[in-house]
């Protein structure tokens, strides 16, 4: 079975000449559709939309984000997404993200499911001027319920005002080496919550770890999904609540 290549959903955000935010381009693609939320009076809501079934073999699922100078994007994912047995293909996920001088995202994003027998190629790019913020929550499953999960290699590469901020390849095609100790070992869930461009603040937590620039993350791993997202859920709004400690106000966002 052949799959899905098709051109990207591209979601672009701007402030108009009255400072008002605008969505300058909403246009779907093969497997998400950019719907509006309710308006906010500092920043646009959209929502990625799943309109087809996928992964499947042969799939590319491409995103293309931008955010203007001083503008503020909130993205919200309504559900997750699922890779199916591929029966020996290859699918790709891949966003590219453009974050302007002063302009911000925050990223919400669902579980993202690697069944077994799918094999999966991830990339996230991400290019922020000087003084843009992105704060992201990422979850990997492997495997559905009762399942050893197939095979994912995710590349992430942030730049802030170009120099590298974040840049990681983690490979989890071979669930032979995966599960070694000191790897994943029974872990079957990777969650993270990261903030590019600014330090988030907020109370400590063991697991935090400074990136090479303005930054930080969070990743926990464990072998069900609810108490991972329970805490990623607690660092998530620790980081972008409005007078956290130590938190700069291009971080804040209403409830």
């Amino acid at each position: 079975m052949t799959g899905e290549s098709a051109e990207p959903t591209v979601v672009t955000v701007e402030l108009d000449g009255s400072g008002r935010h605008i969505a300058r381009e909403l246009r779907p693609g093969a497997f998400l559709a950019p719907r509006p939320l309710l308006p906010s009076p500092d920043r646009l809501r959209i929502a990625l939309v799943g309109t087809r079934a996928g992964l499947l073999a042969g799939d590319d699922l491409q995103l293309d984000i931008s955010v203007g100078p001083g503008a503020r994007l909130e993205l919200v994912e309504p559900s997750g997404l699922v890779a199916y047995d591929h029966r020996g293909g290859t699918s790709r996920w891949r966003a590219r993200v453009d974050i302007a001088e002063g302009a911000e995202l925050h990223w919400d994003a669902r579980p993202f499911v690697i069944s077994t027998g799918a094999r999966v190629e991830r990339s996230m790019e991400v290019a922020l001027a000087a003084g843009a913020r992105m704060l992201w929550r990422d979850t990997l499953v492997l495997g559905r319920s009762g399942e050893r999960g197939g095979g994912v290699r995710a590349l992430t590469r942030a730049m802030y005002d170009g120099c590298e901020l974040l840049v990681e390849d983690l490979d989890l095609m071979d669930p032979e080496v995966r599960e070694l100790p000191g790897i994943l070992g029974p872990n079957r869930i990777i969650g993270l919550v990261t903030a590019l461009g600014a330090d988030p603040g907020g109370r400590p937590h063991p697991y935090r770890m400074a990136l090479a620039g303005p930054g930080a993350q969070v990743r926990l791993l464990d072998t069900v999904a609810p108490a991972i997202e329970a805490d990623l859920a607690a660092v998530w709004e620790d980081w972008r609540a409005p007078g956290g400690p130590g938190a700069p106000d291009s971080l804040v966002t209403d409830g």
